[in-house]
């Protein structure tokens, strides 16, 4: 009996002893969970992305060299290539107030070497884009950009996750007519829901380090007037050489893209630049030219686009050769499945001089066919 009435007794202690442990492990665990989920709501902010394009390229002219000339990514002629591997790691930046960055690593065959910022020198790596962001609490949201971005000018882009060209090789006035890349400080502020300005103070043309003691200053306004347009209007003007202050280079771009509908795109873009005296005999080397794009979405999974275009360089300051170029290419682009993209590019290049390598002489023609596969995640 002692013994029972003693377990009587002792058994409301027991049970609040056990509630006690019990609310005491509960809010250890509540607080571990809460830790958990702040690391996880800090994690879910980092987006990666990935993009893979590889290709092969045939030149009929059969170089010697088997160089493609006056072209930018796809040079090498009669072989397989990993044009760009790109490892993309950022954390937007969407809202006032908010602070992220851009961190975009490529390695491959093609873009890294020849987009490369001089003052970058890793081989064939590239940090394609690395920038810190922010957007100051001032009006619509001042949005802050320090580091190292792809130029604004032009309608054709390097190519990304976050976006890929119409056409598998590139346009003259992508190759020469405007900059890669720009390191420095950039500014943009949405003026309204259909006007956004931008300017930005950088080394100058794809120098990671300044090449002189001067720095280049250029603009951009957007302009969506309607859905389905959009107008882009650039300059940037500043010195260019190494250990030169006095000679500018300076380029107007405009490009303007419009959809009609689901099916049918045109994109148009027009540069004209200038370097002064660095023409012959002290004069202002100059450049223009125009392109156009005309692309179909005959299916869901099947695309067409047809690029024409025309640059002049007219002292040679661009291409090493005063002449004048014509291009002619079209893209079938199919779509198996979501991420993977398969092309092919039939291109004509026309010259005024005879520049294209041909059989051991030269040609003022040029035909090359491409094939490309694009992978996406």
């Amino acid at each position: 009996m002692i013994r029972q009435h003693a377990l009587k007794t002792s058994r409301p202690r027991i049970s609040l002893f056990v509630i006690a442990v019990l609310l005491l492990t509960n809010s250890v665990a509540a607080q571990d969970t809460a830790g958990v989920e702040k690391k996880a709501i800090w994690y879910d902010t980092i987006v990666i992305n990935g993009f893979t394009s590889a290709s092969f390229s045939y030149n009929t002219n059969v170089p010697d060299s088997r160089k493609n000339q006056m072209r930018v990514f796809d040079t090498d002629d009669n072989s397989f290539k990993i044009d760009v591997i790109e490892l993309a790691l950022q954390k937007p930046a969407t809202n006032p107030g908010d602070v992220g960055f851009c961190f975009h690593l490529t390695a491959g065959s093609s873009v890294p070497k020849v987009a490369r910022s001089s003052g970058l020198d890793i081989g064939d790596l590239d940090f394609h884009q690395m920038y810190v962001r922010y957007i100051a609490k001032v009006g619509r949201g001042l949005t802050i950009d320090f580091g190292k971005f792809v130029t604004p000018l032009g309608y054709e882009l390097i190519e990304g996750y976050d976006g890929y060209n119409d056409n598998v090789t590139r346009s003259f006035l992508f190759g020469y007519a405007i900059p890669f890349t720009h390191t420095g400080v950039r500014v943009g502020y949405p003026m309204s829901d259909a006007i956004t300005a931008t300017v930005m103070i950088v080394n100058g043309w794809d120098n990671a380090i300044d090449n002189n003691r001067s720095k280049s200053v250029g603009g951009q306004l957007m302009i969506v007037p309607v859905t389905g347009m959009t107008l882009c209007t650039n300059y940037i003007f500043g010195p260019e050489l190494n250990e030169n202050n006095s000679n500018n280079r300076s380029v107007a771009d405009v490009s303007a893209s419009y959809a009609f509908n689901e099916r049918f795109t045109l994109g148009l873009n027009a540069d004209y630049g200038a370097e002064q005296r660095t023409a012959p005999n002290g004069k202002t080397a100059k450049w223009n030219g125009v392109a156009a794009y005309f692309r179909l979405n005959a299916t869901t999974r099947f695309s067409m686009t047809l690029r024409a275009e025309h640059f002049e360089d007219h002292d040679g300051g661009r291409t090493g050769f005063a002449q004048r170029l014509h291009e002619f290419t079209l893209t079938p682009e199919f779509r198996p499945t979501e991420g993977l993209v398969l092309r092919g590019d039939i291109r004509l290049d026309t010259s005024s001089g005879n520049v294209f390598e041909k059989r051991g002489g030269f040609s003022d023609k040029q035909l090359t066919f491409s094939a490309n596969m694009i992978f996406i995640y």
